[in-house]
Parts: C-alpha cells; structure tokens; sequence
C-alpha cells in the first residue's frame, strides 16, 4: 500500500513564492481542507498603512469599523460599532483593545495592491483587506470564519492559537454580540512575525492575540456566499423571469379524498412548477450568478456622475491619453456564452468583447495605445457614465 501523503501545517515563504508552494499544489493541497502557515511569505514586509491612518479612516462616516475592549478581569467585551470618534479612543485602556476597520482595500490604494499577490483565485472571490490595529492583549477571543481568510502580519507580533480538530465543539457564547466559541482548546500555536501569514479555511476555530505591543494584521478575506443567501437570490432571479400566466396547475385533479390535505401530488406539482437550478438553462444561470456575485456584500455602490460625457468628448479625452480607473467600490465579472460575452458589474450586465471584459476585470487602471473599437468605446462610455470606471488625465512624462 502506498504511504498516506502528509501535508505540513508550517511552511517558509520567499519573494517569489509567497505561498511557500506553486498556486497549483496550494489549491490542491490546502485551499478550502487544512490551514497552513507560510513563514517569510512577504520578506520584509512593511505595512501599506500607520495605525494613525487606520484610526482616521475608522473615524469616516461611511466606513465599516468596530472598536473592540475586553475586560480580562470580569470577562466582558465592549464593542462600539462606526462611526466612530476621537475621543472613543482617547477612552481606550493601555491594553486588551482592537480596532478592526473593513473594506480598508476600498479606501486605500496601497492597502489595495496587496490583492494582486492572490491573482491565482478568481476576482470576483475576493471580499475585503480588513486591518486590525490591536494593543498588548487585544483580539476578538475565539472564534470561527465562514469564509477563506490570509492573515498577514504587519505590525509586531501576534499570537494566532487554532484548532484542526474536526470534533472540536463549535458552540457560541449567549451573552456576547461577537460570536465568540464556549469552549476553545488550541492544537496549534504561534508567534507571527512582520511578513508571515495564517492560511485559514472556513470552519477552524481560532483566536488571535497582540503580543508584546502594538500589532496590526491585514486580514484578506474571501467571498463565501451561503447556501441560504444563493437560494434566496436565485428565487428572486428565476420569480423575475418567470411570466405570470406560468401557475401551479394540476389537470390531473382526482376527487378529493380529505379536505385541504396536501398530498404527495401536489408535492410533484410543485416540483414541477418551481424551476430552481438544476432546471435552469445554462444561460440563465450564469446570467444571475454574474449580477448576484458582484453586488454580493457589497457595502456601497457607485454613484453615476452629475451629467453624462458625450461620446465626442470621451472619444477626446481617450486620444489625448487619458486614463480609466476602476471604482473602488464597482466589483466586475465577465462569462461567454452561446449568446455572446457579458460583462457584469454591481449587478449591471454589459455586451463586451472577451478582451476587454478580461482587462476591465484583471486590471484597476486602463490606459490605450490605440484608440479602442466603437463597440469597446461605447462600453466604457456606459461603465464612465454608470460611474463604474474613472477618467483621469495621461500620466506626465518625467
């Protein structure tokens, strides 16, 4: 018999591979079945943002940000959810307090470019570059991610205690609004350093604690849509489409045999009325997951500007050089099917060629050599009007 292969949980990463590994033997290998440290997975990294600009940013009106203080003593959590104030840390103690601030990728750019160290997953599986600033002591306690999360180290150090057990309980705590586990027993545990990072699939019970100082670790979540929510949109979809002349029928009626029961027949009847997935024509399932994935989680939408850019004056400033940037909020997917390539957006479907849909949804900045076809012009007109692309003038030379 052939020896079970063995996968180390602790890995050493380098420039050139930050995952320790190929993309291919990760995915294969840990992706969504174990967690995996990778040491040294960024050499020398140096966080894209200071504590001082996490605090400010958790201080905007829209943005998404919780201040979090334990109590060791009395075992209490205090949690004061955005908008968030100067004085709410000025009130902070000198320890045991985190600050987490979401969506932080949306706000800065450079927060922003740590997302293309992951460009081996698909970009429409990307959430967020949360960034947590936490005091010695600080954390959320133990708890449990629904989706797949790389946890950088950025800031000093931090102790990560997980559990790869899968009989460990998983049962959460009354009396807290963080969804924090009753019972927690470590199998792993250690001290990341600036650089190093925690892969974590869905389901491992965890808990992260500043160590020593000041910390701050980026957290790079992927989207991890539930059954439940894909059930509730897809209903929502096929409801859409479906002509109002389509009803539960049942020319097959026989007598009654007990008034108002519903009987096996009926059951059929409504399985036979009720088209979900597996019933779905291929186009119109990957229509409705494209619009659904990119408005997925999405906090904010962007707003389409005061008057419109006429096709003259596009065609302009795009032979003048002119730049297009990706809206920090607009999420972008594309499929080709029989009917033809459509690029989606924030829910938005869009005729596009399958270059151009690839480039709006691989890069975050556009610049053209040559001037784009009349069918790429009027998509990009359509997605600068929708406010979904940016227009910015040609770089200077230096």
């Amino acid at each position: 018999m052939k020896p079970l292969p063995t996968f180390p949980i602790e890995v050493r990463g380098s420039a050139t591979r930050p995952l320790g590994m190929s993309p291919a033997r990760f995915l294969r290998d840990y992706w969504q079945k174990r967690p995996l440290l990778i040491r040294n997975a960024f050499p020398g990294f140096r966080p894209p943002l200071q504590p001082d600009d996490l605090a400010g940013l958790a201080c905007e009106p829209t943005a998404l940000a919780r201040l979090i203080v334990h109590d060791e003593a009395r075992d209490r959590w205090r949690v004061k959810s955005s908008p968030l104030e100067e004085a709410d840390f000025a009130a902070t103690p000198p320890r045991d307090w985190t600050l987490l601030v979401q969506d932080v990728d949306k706000w800065d750019a450079d927060v922003a470019s740590l997302l293309q160290h992951f460009r081996f997953l698909p970009s429409w599986r990307m959430d967020d570059v949360m960034v947590s600033y936490a005091e010695p002591g600080g954390g959320v306690g133990a708890h449990i991610d629904q989706y797949d999360v790389f946890l950088l180290q950025g800031l000093g150090q931090r102790h990560w205690a997980i559990s790869d057990d899968p009989l460990a309980p998983k049962a959460f705590r009354p009396d807290i609004e963080l969804k924090q586990l009753v019972q927690f027993e470590p199998t792993h545990e250690w001290l990341l350093d600036p650089g190093d990072m925690l892969y974590l699939p869905p389901g491992v019970p965890h808990d992260g604690v500043a160590f020593g100082g000041p910390c701050m670790t980026f957290s790079v979540g992927m989207r991890a849509p539930s059954q439940a929510e894909l059930t509730g949109d897809l209903a929502d979809y096929i409801a859409e489409q479906l002509p109002d002349e389509l009803r539960y029928a049942d020319p097959d009626l026989a007598p009654a045999r007990h008034a108002g029961e519903i009987d096996r027949a009926v059951l059929e009847r409504l399985k036979a009325a009720l088209p979900f997935a597996a019933a779905l024509r291929d186009d119109l399932l990957r229509d409705w997951f494209g619009r659904f994935i990119t408005r997925y989680r999405n906090a904010q939408v962007p707003v389409a500007p005061e008057r419109p850019l006429s096709e003259e004056r596009f065609a302009g400033r795009l032979a003048a050089g002119a730049r297009l940037l990706r809206h920090p909020w607009a999420r972008m997917a594309w499929a080709d099917g029989k009917s033809g390539c459509v690029l989606y957006v924030c829910g938005q479907a869009y005729g596009a060629s399958p270059e151009l849909a690839q480039r709006l949804c691989a890069e975050r900045e556009l610049a053209f050599d040559r001037t784009p076809s009349a069918a790429d012009r009027e998509l990009l007109l359509a997605l600068v009007n929708d406010g979904h692309l940016l227009l910015r003038p040609a770089r200077r030379r230096r």
